[in-house]
C-alpha cells in the first residue's frame, strides 16, 4: 500500500479549517453572550439592591389571613418527620393555619407520616394526611389534587428537605395586603453547605441565582419564577393561572409565567432564608440538574410564544427569553469540546502563522465568560457577607463543575427540543444522620440511598471521561508551539471539569454495584438451597 501523501492530508485540513473555525468561534460567541448576560444581571442587582420590598401595610394581629401549608413528598422517609415537625412549629395562630401532608410514598414512608400527622392532630394542630393511590402528575398532580381542600386563601409550599423557620409566615404574609400580589418567593439557604466540594459548589451556584438573578429580575420589573418551594401563593392566583399542570418537569416555572401572563405580580424576599439540603453525591445532583434544565426548555416551548405576543414591556420579553433559553448554553459546551481538539490540531500545526490573532480573539471571548462567572459569584457571596477572596479561589472549581455537568444538561435540552417525555425523578434526600431519632422509624434512620443509575447515565459517564482525556491531550498539544499556550488554561479547565464529574459519577456507579452484590449473592445461595 503506497504511503499517504502528506500534501493530501494537509490540503484536507486546510480545506476544513475555515468551516471548523466558524463553528468553533460561533460556539464561543454563544458562551460569551451568556457571560454578557451575567454582567447585565450584576448591573441590575447593584442598581436595585437597596430597593427593599416592604409591605404597603400590615394585617391586624386578630385579622391575619388563613394559610394552608402544603408538604409534597414521595419516598422521603429520611426527612419526612423533620419537615412535618417544622411545619407544625411555625409561629402562626392555630385557628388560621392548616397543614396538608401530600405523601405519594410507596416504600412505607406513608405509614411514618400518617403516624406523625396523628401525633400532631392530637396536639390540636389542623393537619391532614393526603395519600394518593397513584402518582398521576407527580408533584404537580399532588398539589392540584389537594388545592381544592385547602382552606387558606394563601398557600405556602415546602419540599420535604426544607426546614422553614418558625417566623416564616409572619415575615411573608403581610406582603399580601397588596391585592395584586400573587406569589412571594424566599431565598434558599443550605443545611449541608460545607460537607464537600460538590455541596460548596452547589451552594454558590444557587446563591448566584437567588441573590443576583431573582433580585435583579424582580426589582427591575422583569418577571421571575417560583422555585417550587419556600414560597407562598395566593390561592386565587393559582386558580386564575389555570392551576398546576404536569406537562413539563418544572411545574413551578410553568405556573409562574402563566400567573404573570394573567396579570399577577410576584415579590422576592432575599432577607427571608429557608434552609434546605443539597444533593451530596454527583448522580443525585445530575438528576436534579437534568430535570430543571429539561423542564425550563419545555416551558420555553410551551409559553415563550405567548410571552412574546403579550402586551408587556419589551424588557420583560427580552429577559423572559434569556431566562427560559439560558439552558441552551449547555449544548454549546460539549459542542465546543468536540470542536476544540480538531481546531487545536488544525490551527496549531497546519495553519499559517496569521492564525494566532484569531486564537487571541477566541481566548479573549473565553476570558469574557470566565471573568463574568467570577464576578457573578463573588458578588453574590459578598452580598451574603462571605469572603470574596475565598470565593475567587473557588472559581476554578465552580467553572469545572459547570463544564463537567454540561453534557448531562445538554442531553436534557435535546430531549426537551425533541419532545421526549420522561417521569419526574425526585432528588434523593439524605438528612443529617446525627439528627435522626431512633424512636421514630427505621425508615428515618436508614442509610442514604444511592440513586438508581440507568444504562444511559452510565454511557454519559463514559463519554464525560473520554471528553476529559481528549481535552487533556488538546492541552498538551497547545504547548507544542510557541504562542499557543494561551489556550492551555481553558483546555485544562475543561479537562478537569469532565474528569471530576465523570470520576465522581463512576465512583457512585461502582458503589451501587458493590452494594448490590451481596443481595445477588444471598439470592443465589437461597436459590441453590432450594
Amino acid at each position: 500500500m503506497p504511503p499517504t501523501d502528506p500534501g493530501i492530508v494537509e490540503s484536507f485540513f486546510l480545506a476544513i479549517r475555515w468551516p471548523l473555525n466558524v463553528a468553533y468561534v460561533g460556539t464561543i460567541l454563544l458562551l460569551a453572550a451568556f457571560g454578557l448576560h451575567r454582567y447585565w444581571m450584576i448591573f441590575l442587582f447593584r442598581r436595585h439592591r437597596r430597593h427593599y420590598a416592604r409591605p404597603a401595610r400590615r394585617f391586624a394581629p386578630d385579622n391575619l389571613p388563613r394559610v394552608t401549608v402544603q408538604l409534597p413528598m414521595f419516598n422521603e422517609g429520611a426527612v419526612a418527620v423533620r419537615i412535618i415537625d417544622a411545619a407544625c412549629a411555625i409561629d402562626y395562630p392555630a385557628g388560621r393555619l392548616q397543614i396538608q401532608v401530600l405523601d405519594d410514598s410507596t416504600d412505607g414512608t406513608e405509614d411514618v407520616t400518617r403516624r406523625r400527622v396523628a401525633h400532631w392532630l392530637a396536639q390540636g394542630i389542623d393537619i391532614q394526611h393526603h395519600h394518593r393511590a397513584d402518582r398521576t402528575g407527580f408533584k404537580a398532580g399532588a398539589l392540584a389534587a389537594a388545592t381544592p381542600d385547602a382552606t387558606g386563601g394563601l398557600i405556602a409550599i415546602f419540599d420535604a428537605d426544607f426546614v422553614p423557620p418558625a417566623d416564616f409566615l409572619r415575615r411573608t404574609v403581610h406582603h399580601f395586603t397588596d391585592p395584586k400580589l400573587g406569589m412571594v418567593q424566599t431565598r434558599w439557604a443550605h443545611l449541608n453547605r460545607d460537607d464537600s466540594l460538590l455541596t460548596r459548589g452547589q451552594a454558590i451556584f444557587l446563591d448566584g441565582h437567588f441573590v443576583i438573578e431573582h433580585t435583579a429580575r424582580n426589582r427591575s420589573g422583569a418577571w421571575m419564577h417560583f422555585n417550587g418551594t419556600a414560597g407562598v401563593w395566593r390561592k386565587q392566583c393559582i386558580i386564575d393561572a389555570g392551576g398546576w399542570h404536569h406537562d413539563t418537569l418544572t411545574e413551578d416555572m410553568d405556573l409562574s409565567y402563566r400567573a404573570q401572563l394573567a396579570g399577577w405580580n410576584f415579590r422576592y424576599l432575599p432577607h427571608v432564608a429557608c434552609p434546605a439540603e443539597l444533593p451530596p453525591e454527583m448522580n443525585a445532583f445530575k438528576s436534579q440538574q437534568h430535570r430543571w434544565t429539561k423542564g425550563s426548555v419545555q416551558v420555553a416551548l410551551k409559553l415563550l410564544p405567548k410571552v412574546l405576543r403579550a402586551d408587556v414591556p419589551a424588557h420583560v420579553k427580552i429577559e423572559a427569553t434569556a431566562h427560559m433559553l439560558c439552558p441552551v448554553v449547555y449544548l454549546a459546551v460539549p459542542v465546543f469540546t468536540l470542536l476544540c481538539y480538531p481546531a487545536v490540531y488544525v490551527n496549531f500545526h497546519l495553519a499559517p502563522p496569521g492564525v494566532v490573532p484569531g486564537l487571541l480573539v477566541s481566548a479573549a471571548l473565553l476570558t469574557l465568560g470566565t471573568v463574568s462567572a467570577a464576578s457573578f459569584y463573588i458578588t453574590s457571596q459578598r452580598a451574603l457577607r462571605r469572603s470574596g477572596w475565598l470565593t475567587l479561589l473557588q472559581v476554578p472549581m465552580l467553572l469545572s463543575i459547570g463544564i463537567g455537568i454540561a453534557l448531562n444538561n445538554g442531553l436534557a435540552v435535546l430531549e426537551a427540543l425533541l419532545g421526549k417525555q420522561s417521569d419526574f425523578v425526585r432528588t434523593p434526600k439524605y438528612a443529617n444522620r446525627a439528627d435522626a431519632d431512633p424512636g421514630k422509624s427505621a425508615i428515618t434512620n436508614r442509610k442514604p440511598e444511592i440513586l438508581p443509575i440507568p444504562s444511559l447515565k452510565k454511557a454519559v459517564t463514559i463519554v464525560e471521561l473520554l471528553m476529559g482525556l481528549l481535552m487533556l491531550h488538546a492541552a498538551a498539544l497547545s504547548l507544542t508551539r510557541p504562542g499557543t499556550s494561551i489556550a492551555t488554561p481553558f483546555l485544562v479547565l475543561f479537562a478537569t471539569g469532565y474528569l471530576y464529574v465523570g470520576l465522581t459519577s463512576a465512583a457512585t456507579h461502582l458503589r451501587a454495584h458493590l452494594n448490590a452484590r451481596p443481595h445477588k449473592t444471598d439470592a443465589s445461595k437461597e436459590a441453590h438451597a432450594l
